[in-house]
């Protein structure tokens, strides 16, 4: 398909015939800066459903896919999800790449009854509990958990924190300070740098100069985590550096360079390890499957968000196949009613007050090394 820019693109993308029979609609950061996040996303979305529909649909009926673009923007999102619920009348939803997209969508969601599976981190999405929205990554309060448990296994107490201010790295910063000291850890350093800051040399340095640092965290994602990653090594800073689960990909080491990362953690799913997974481990082949038909399709690895969708799909997928009608409000139902659903993020099992379903152990931490992504827990 050709590509068009994101703050022009408006076209519903139907995957099947226009004489489908079930909506649903899809909007993701196909293009712009989140695109790293959003075209991994796009394709898996599109995927899933001619997929679905070359083996009869749900129920007999084929299923319609109208996706839009929002390039990151929540004002564009906010619009595409209104015209989804308006015009194309979709049954449900998925997408919202980023957290302030995804915030913008479910206030349309919410509003209109009609069920919004969100592909980002931030824990507002789904708590507090909102009918109609749910999740498939982990909360960035999780992945602040995950991170430092490692650390303080490996004797880092003291660290330093260095944040976006976007939606993503502002959310995750407000989760990583409020549970550091139950975590045992002590934030010595609090640092922030903006979206399109191209050096954090000054914001590393002071870090540096802080007395009994022993480690530091970047809560962000896009070209920050890279740009920071490279700062790291070119003043020589030998600090362990953790990322966040918002640069949980390939494009991430080739981003920041093979050489330059290595040795960095963060937390990620098990997609990205999926050969080094033991034979017992249930997610081993949900992973290897995706795997396998994504880059197939796409000529291209997979990606943790590429991994968020799938196992929105997932879900809704298995939802349809079980609700009592195709209505928004029997799906809303169906999707709570998750149970035991294994994605390549983790396990779901939603409930009345859990719209999330994955607990910590879903989380794995990873370090690169050799270009490459290592299991360390």
């Amino acid at each position: 398909m050709k590509r068009i820019a994101a703050g022009v693109l408006a076209l519903g993308l139907m995957a099947t015939t226009a004489s489908a029979d079930i909506k649903i609609g899809a909007i993701v950061a196909e293009t712009g800066p989140a695109s790293a996040l959003g075209d991994p996303e796009a394709k898996t979305i599109r995927m899933m459903v001619d997929a679905l529909n070359a083996k009869g649909g749900i129920k007999g009926e084929k299923v319609r896919l109208v996706l839009y673009d929002d390039g990151a923007d929540p004002s564009k999102a906010k619009t595409f999800a209104t015209r989804l619920v308006e015009d194309d009348e979709v049954v449900a939803m998925v997408g919202g790449t980023t957290s302030g997209s995804s915030m913008a969508i479910l206030a349309v969601a919410e509003e209109a009854k009609v069920p919004f599976i969100s592909l980002a981190g931030a824990i507002e999405i789904i708590d507090p509990v909102k009918p109609y929205v749910f999740k498939t990554p982990h909360t960035d309060r999780m992945a602040c958990l995950k991170i430092f448990a490692d650390m303080k296994a490996r004797g880092l107490t003291k660290v330093g924190l260095i944040s976006g201010t976007d939606g993503f790295g502002a959310s995750m910063r407000v989760q990583c300070l409020a549970v550091a000291k139950a975590s045992g850890i002590e934030i010595v350093a609090d640092e922030t740098y903006g979206p399109k800051d191209a050096d954090m040399t000054p914001q590393l340095i002071n870090m540096r100069n802080t007395p009994g640092i022993q480690a530091i965290l970047n809560s962000g994602f896009g070209q920050g985590p890279a740009t920071i990653t490279r700062n790291h090594q070119q003043i020589g800073l030998t600090l362990p550096l953790y990322q966040s689960h918002g640069v949980a990909s390939n494009a991430f080491i080739e981003l920041a360079g093979a050489k330059t990362a290595e040795g960095v953690r963060l937390p990620g799913t098990a997609l990205l390890v999926g050969e080094l997974l033991s034979p017992d481990d249930p997610q081993k082949p949900v992973v290897l499957a995706y795997k396998a038909s994504f880059e197939a399709a796409a000529g291209a690895p997979v990606s943790t968000f590429g991994g968020y969708a799938h196992d929105a799909m997932r879900i809704l997928i298995d939802a349809m196949g079980r609700a009592s009608s195709s209505k928004p409000a029997a799906l809303r139902d169906a999707i709570e009613a998750t149970s035991g659903l294994v994605g390549t993020t983790g396990t779901y099992s939603y409930s009345p007050t859990d719209h999330l379903g994955l607990d910590l152990s879903a989380f794995r931490i990873l370090e690169i090394r050799d270009g490459g992504w290592k299991l360390v827990n």
